[in-house]
């Protein structure tokens, strides 16, 4: 059992966090988790995108959410520029500020997978520390990592919001491959890189590992 999986158990085993103030106790429901799956051989689980920005993270999460709907699972797509215009909206891009997005986003991905739903989050997520802090959360079993692994110059090519352009300039600090740095998972589930792997074949191909896991 590696070292996740222990603290994975652990955390099974405890009962939910303490809530951050007294007198707030959890309640657990009556309806179980694969009750709302739908029975036996079906089971959610959150696949977490992580990459460049411009890696194609979003467009492959659409896709994807788009390819198990009509299939009749489902999903729902977590976008880490669309959650900072909400829930994320009071965070900065400082470390702890960045670990604060994917804390709480985790959890959001938790609760839906709770709910039944497939997840498809599409973070740059660059720390490996807080993709594990991520992956403690949903649970070893229902966290694929799935390194969107499109070599930074592509990214910079396609540059759709033009961030390195502002970043290259100077406008934009800390910005995740330019002035701040990335770390690549060392053990994903999958990696894809979009600048060689059309879109079709990528969703294929997550779809497929979904489907022999968890569909």
């Amino acid at each position: 059992m590696t070292k996740l999986e222990k603290l994975d158990a652990l955390l099974r085993k405890q009962e939910p966090a303490a809530a951050p103030t007294p007198h707030i106790y959890w309640h657990a429901g009556q309806v179980t988790a694969q009750a709302r799956m739908g029975g036996v051989g079906r089971r959610a689980a959150t696949v977490w995108l992580t990459g460049l920005s411009g890696a194609g993270k979003s467009t492959l999460a659409c896709a994807l959410e788009k390819m198990l709907v009509e299939a009749g699972r489902p999903a729902y797509v977590l976008d880490g520029d669309n959650l900072r215009h909400g829930l994320n909206r009071d965070l900065g891009f400082t470390p702890e500020d960045r670990q604060e997005n994917i804390r709480r986003s985790a959890e959001v991905a938790r609760l839906m997978n709770d709910a039944g739903l497939i997840v498809i989050a599409a973070f740059i997520s660059p720390l490996r520390r807080d993709r594990e802090l991520a992956r403690s959360i949903i649970g070893v079993d229902d966290f694929i990592e799935t390194h969107i692994s499109t070599p930074c110059g592509v990214c910079e090519e396609r540059d759709p919001k033009g961030l390195y352009r502002k970043a290259r300039a100077g406008l934009i600090p800390e910005f995740t491959g330019i002035s701040a740095p990335y770390e690549a998972p060392e053990h994903p589930a999958l990696t894809i890189d979009t600048g060689s792997m059309p879109l079709a074949q990528a969703c294929e191909l997550l779809f497929e590992h979904l489907a022999k896991r968890y569909i």
